[in-house]
């Protein structure tokens, strides 16, 4: 038995981009930044703040709630799966993507309600 699960809380980079595909199944596409605050460890190195950005998917009902819902800046507990894709462009470059698709999404605080940093 194996386990593919993703469990992240960070920042949505930028409002989703919502297609409709076949018999109007909604796909909605996002990245969502995770932070590590910056330390010092007790031999006094210092370690800087390090952000990753994560690309997300959300399909159908989900996504659709991500089209209304969700915007730039929000805080989101997402829960998914890691899928990689791979493709060729038209020139033959072959490029992957891991992203993560969103099984569950909540939504923890709303832009207006961060505080200022």
């Amino acid at each position: 038995m194996s386990i593919n699960k993703v469990i992240l809380v960070g920042n949505v980079g930028r409002d989703p981009e919502v297609r409709y595909l076949e018999r109007g199944v909604a796909l909605a596409t996002f990245p969502l930044a995770t932070s590590e605050p910056a330390r010092k460890s007790a031999d006094g190195t210092e370690f800087p703040e390090q952000t990753e950005w994560h690309h997300i998917a959300a399909w159908r009902q989900l996504g659709e709630f991500c089209e209304k819902y969700v915007r730039k800046g929000m805080l989101l507990y997402i829960e998914g799966k890691l899928r990689t894709r791979q493709w060729t462009d038209k020139e033959g470059r072959t490029t992957s993507r891991t992203e993560i698709v969103a099984e569950t999404l909540q939504i923890l605080s709303k832009k207006q309600d961060q505080q200022p940093e």
